[in-house]
């Protein structure tokens, strides 16, 4: 779930210090490092397959 929140809240571009102090992290290195995914990609990709099947 931090994983997700955090990927979700840095997509929506929230800044990373926010996200950091909202995730309870001292500083900004383990937000980004650990727990920032990058999502869009994959969604998007994923939307795109699916729309692909569905509307082809």
């Amino acid at each position: 779930m931090r994983d997700s929140f955090v990927s979700l809240l840095s997509d929506s571009g929230v800044p990373i210090e926010d996200i950091s102090r909202l995730a309870g992290h001292r500083n900004t290195v383990v937000t980004e490092t650990v727990y920032r995914k990058q999502i869009r990609p994959v969604l998007m990709q994923g939307a795109e397959t699916m729309d692909d099947l569905f509307f082809s």
